[in-house]
C-alpha cells in the first residue's frame, strides 16, 4: 500500500501548482456532473419503464383473439386457451367503433362491452374510476364508462346523458341510419393518455343487445404469465387451436412505448461511455501536470531505490483517486436528484408556466423516476474502468523521469 500512500501525498502535497489544483478540480467535476447526469436519465428511462407497466398495461388486456366473425362457441375456446401454457386469464369481450354525441359535440370511440365481475380481477381498470362509480354500474341500466378526457371534449360530466351512435348495415353490406342509444354517464375513468380520450365501457350483455347478436362475442381477451412474452405466447396458443383466430397482443399497439423507452436506455449507456470517456480522460491532463509538478520527488524516491513498478502505480493510485472522488460526488448528486425528480420538474412548470409533459399526449402527466441499484453500479465501474485506463499513459511518463538531470537541475 506504500503507492496508494505516496498517492495521497502527492495530491495533498503543497507545492502542487495552481493550474493542476483547477484541472484536477475540472476533471473530478466533469466527472461527477456526467456520472449524476446519466443515474438521473436512467432512472427517468425506469420511471416511464414503471409507469407504463402500472398506468398502461394494467388496465388493457395482454393479448387478444378475434375471428372475422362472431364467436358462437367462445365459451369453448376461452376453457381451451385457460389450459395454454403462459395464458393467466380470459374474458370475453365485444369490441365495436361508434360515435358518442352530446349536442353538437361528436367524438369516434372504441366501445368495450365487458363482463365486469372477470375485469375486476383481470385489470386494475376499476381502482381508475372516480369515486367508486364501477361497483354501481349493473346491465340493462342503460349506463356508461367514459375518460375523464373523453368527457372533457364532449362537454358532460358524471350522471349526464348521452347518444351512442352505433353503425348498422342491412344484407347486402350497405350502410343504413345508425343505431342511435341513449345512455348515462355513470362513472368517469382518470388515467392519462390517448386511452383514456377513446374508449368508453359498457356491460357485456348491453353490448350483445346493442348490437344484436345474441349470446356471442366479438373477441376473447387474455393477460398471460410474462408480459414482455406477451405476443410469443399469444401466438403459440392460437396454433394450438382448431377454430381459426386473429391474434394481437399489447406489443402491436402500445409496444412503441416500451420499445422507445429501451431504445433511449440504450443510447444513454452508449453515451454514458462517450461521456464519461471524456471526463475520465481530462484525468490524463491532471496527471502529465502532476507527472511535471512532482519531478523531483519521483527522483528523490527512485534515488531512494524506487522502482519504475512503484512510480507507475504511484500515479496510476493518483488517478484512481481522482476519478474515485468524482465518481462518488456524481453517484450521490445524481440519486438525491433522481429522487425529487418529479418535484423538481412540478417546480420548473410552476416557473415557466406551462406543462412539460402533456397528459392528453403520454400517458402520464409528470415526470417519474426509479433508482435501479445496478444503474449506478455499472455507471461506477464504468466509470473506474476509464479513470484507470486514462491513467496509464502518465504513470509510464512518470517512470521516465532522470533522477541525475531533475536533482542536478539540468
Amino acid at each position: 500500500m506504500l503507492a496508494l500512500f505516496l498517492a495521497r501525498k502527492f495530491r495533498k502535497g503543497r507545492k502542487q501548482s495552481g493550474m493542476l489544483s483547477l484541472i484536477s478540480i475540472i476533471s473530478t467535476l466533469s466527472i461527477a456532473i456526467g456520472i449524476a447526469a446519466l443515474i438521473i436519465g436512467l432512472s427517468a428511462m425506469n420511471g416511464f419503464e414503471r409507469e407504463l407497466k402500472n398506468r398502461v398495461l394494467s388496465v388493457i388486456s395482454h393479448g387478444e383473439f378475434y375471428s372475422q366473425n362472431n364467436l358462437t362457441n367462445w365459451r369453448e375456446l376461452q376453457k381451451e386457451l385457460d389450459s395454454k401454457p403462459g395464458i393467466q386469464a380470459s374474458a370475453p369481450l365485444v369490441s365495436f367503433t361508434g360515435l358518442l354525441e352530446n349536442g353538437t359535440k361528436l367524438k369516434a370511440i372504441q366501445v368495450q362491452g365487458v363482463d365486469l365481475e372477470k375485469e375486476t380481477k383481470m385489470t386494475s381498470l376499476p381502482q381508475y374510476v372516480l369515486n367508486d362509480k364501477w361497483s354501481t354500474v349493473q346491465a340493462n341500466n342503460k349506463q356508461m364508462i367514459i375518460g375523464v378526457g373523453l368527457a372533457k371534449s364532449l362537454g358532460v360530466k358524471e350522471g349526464d346523458w348521452i347518444t351512442l351512435l352505433i353503425p348498422t348495415t342491412d344484407e347486402s353490406g350497405q350502410i343504413k341510419q345508425p343505431k342511435r342509444v341513449r345512455l348515462n354517464v355513470a362513472g368517469l375513468m382518470d388515467f392519462s393518455g390517448t386511452l383514456g380520450n377513446n374508449i368508453a365501457l359498457i356491460p357485456l350483455s348491453d353490448a350483445q343487445q346493442y348490437l344484436n347478436i345474441g349470446d356471442s362475442v366479438t373477441g376473447i381477451k387474455v393477460n398471460v404469465t410474462d408480459l414482455y412474452r406477451a405476443n410469443y405466447i399469444t401466438h403459440n396458443a392460437a396454433m394450438d387451436i382448431s377454430t381459426p383466430l386473429y391474434v394481437s397482443s399489447w406489443e402491436q399497439t402500445y409496444g412503441y412505448m416500451y420499445h422507445d423507452i429501451q431504445m433511449i436506455r440504450q443510447i444513454m449507456y452508449l453515451a454514458m461511455v462517450v461521456v464519461i470517456g471524456v471526463a475520465c480522460f481530462s484525468i490524463v491532463s491532471t496527471l502529465v501536470i502532476a507527472v511535471k509538478d512532482k519531478q523531483r520527488d519521483i527522483a528523490i524516491l527512485k534515488t531512494l531505490g524506487a522502482s519504475n513498478q512503484l512510480i507507475s502505480k504511484v500515479f496510476i493510485w493518483y488517478g484512481i483517486i481522482s476519478g474515485f472522488v468524482g465518481s462518488m460526488i456524481g453517484v450521490v448528486l445524481g440519486v438525491v436528484i433522481s429522487l425529487q425528480l418529479s418535484n423538481i420538474i412540478r417546480f420548473i412548470e410552476s416557473i415557466i408556466g406551462r406543462q412539460l409533459l402533456n397528459s392528453h399526449i403520454y400517458f402520464i402527466d409528470f415526470l417519474p423516476s426509479e433508482i435501479h441499484f445496478l444503474d449506478i453500479i455499472i455507471v461506477f465501474c464504468t466509470a473506474m474502468v476509464l479513470t484507470l485506463i486514462a491513467s496509464y499513459y502518465p504513470a509510464r511518463r512518470a517512470c521516465k523521469v532522470d533522477p541525475v538531470k531533475i536533482l542536478n537541475g539540468y
